[in-house]
């Protein structure tokens, strides 16, 4: 019986690969130029860090984790986000002494029993930055900003992303706003769908994560958040919109946004890109400023964002930008069966490694013309080899895209290659 790929967990071919390590390498450049540096935390952690930072009324803790214990008995989870896991490092690695702002960032596959669709798997890999340190307004600025400038770089124009904005506000202003929510949609109740008229008794905010139509209208018209900000949250918030404005950044401010994990404070954001239809988000983020504390830190207020490579990889696969050619320098092909001409292939394929050039040699046997066919495939020259070229002392290059051909002396056989390669460009 074969055995496939578990559902929602697929694989990453090697087709696939030259265009998510483009992106990783320029993700990591983006972030190197704002001053962040890496993190890489466990895949397991224990359940309780998502259940008490994330929020047991979420539906990522109510029903998407992948929880189980371990010999012992202790309760564990695959991560299904990063932010949870990156200030539990922080804190129990004691970076808060340090002092200043600890910027850091992560790559890293997360785990999610939800169900699989276009861009979204049940395992799915996320970016992201987290500054922990400061509550100053021109940092939530900055993480935008980063954001955008990462999007500008990766080639995506301006005017096909949006940035949808909100503020939540503190602990005290997400209390009265919470009642606020429940005496709205009590009476409303059977508008809403089962999940919801769970989510009224125990977190109303989470309504408004709702996706579903019917629930829609009454998600429209409650209250907004920003009604029920005090006059600290209120300043922090219009002092991030005047960065903005003074960036350049275009914003929507939408009401409704409350992001969907409870650990949440103050500002929330989502960069979205017009070409993803209903599931438009290309990253979120936003303040987190309890959750150091909540998971027995010091007060540390912290703000960051993370994005899904897998909804980057379907915007940009089949721009021009990010075009990989993903080919090989040269692919060595041994002319004939003599075991000398082959040893002097492999010897051949990796001097020019060793100067730093992608080479495969013909192993199948394959005839001249249909390794050359093969080679036109995957690399940019053919390197031939046969008895009449090694009692001369070369090989026989050959130009897979002018079709150009030229001797090359096998002695100090790498460096010739590059100053042919030169001369020609």
């Amino acid at each position: 019986m074969k055995i496939g790929a578990v559902r929602g967990m697929r694989d990453i071919l090697p087709e696939e690969t030259p265009l998510w390590q483009k992106l990783e390498a320029e993700i990591r450049a983006a972030f190197a130029l704002y001053g962040y540096r890496e993190i890489r935390t466990p895949l397991v952690e224990e359940a309780g860090l998502f259940a008490r930072g994330v929020g047991q009324a979420t539906d990522l803790v109510h029903k998407e984790m992948y929880v189980f214990p371990d010999k012992k008995g202790l309760t564990l989870a695959l991560r299904p986000e990063a932010t949870a896991s990156v200030v539990r490092a922080y804190i129990e690695h004691g970076l808060y002494a340090k002092g200043g702002v600890a910027k850091l960032y992560y790559f890293g596959p997360m785990f999610r029993y939800e169900k699989p669709q276009k861009g979204r798997s049940r395992q799915f890999h996320q970016y992201g930055v987290e500054a922990l340190g400061s509550l100053d307004p021109a940092l939530d600025a900055e993480v935008i900003d980063l954001a955008g400038y990462l999007m500008e770089r990766l080639g995506l124009p301006r005017e096909g992303l949006f940035l949808r904005i909100n503020s939540i506000g503190c602990k005290e202003d997400r209390a009265r706003y919470r009642e606020a929510l429940r005496d709205f949609f009590t009476p409303r109740a059977e508008e809403l769908c089962a999940d919801c008229r769970r989510r009224l008794s125990e977190n109303p905010l989470r309504i408004l994560d709702c996706k579903r139509g019917g629930c829609q209208p009454a998600i429209r018209a409650a209250p907004k958040s920003t009604d029920f900000l005090c006059a600290e949250c209120r300043a922090h918030f219009q002092e991030v919109l005047a960065h903005l404005d003074r960036l350049g950044t275009p914003y929507e401010l939408d009401h409704t946004l409350v992001r969907g994990l409870d650990y949440y404070t103050r500002t929330v954001f989502e960069l979205a890109s017009r070409d993803l239809g209903a599931q438009d988000a290309l990253l979120g983020g936003g303040r987190y400023d309890d959750l150091a504390e909540l998971l027995g830190g010091p007060p540390t207020p912290g703000v960051g964002f993370a994005g899904g490579m897998e909804r980057l990889v379907l915007v940009l696969r089949d721009r021009a930008e990010l075009e990989l050619a993903g080919k090989l320098d040269v692919y060595v092909i041994p002319i004939g069966e003599e075991q000398e001409v082959k040893r002097a292939a492999v010897w051949a394929a990796s001097q020019l490694r060793r100067a730093g050039l992608a080479v495969d040699v013909e192993y199948l046997g394959r005839s001249v013309r249909k390794a050359t066919q093969v080679a036109s495939r995957v690399a940019r020259h053919a390197l031939f080899l046969g008895p009449d070229e090694l009692a001369q002392g070369v090989a026989k290059l050959k130009d897979l895209s002018s079709g150009e051909e030229r001797p090359l002396k096998l002695e100090n056989l790498g460096a010739a290659f590059q100053q042919k390669v030169r001369a020609r460009g």
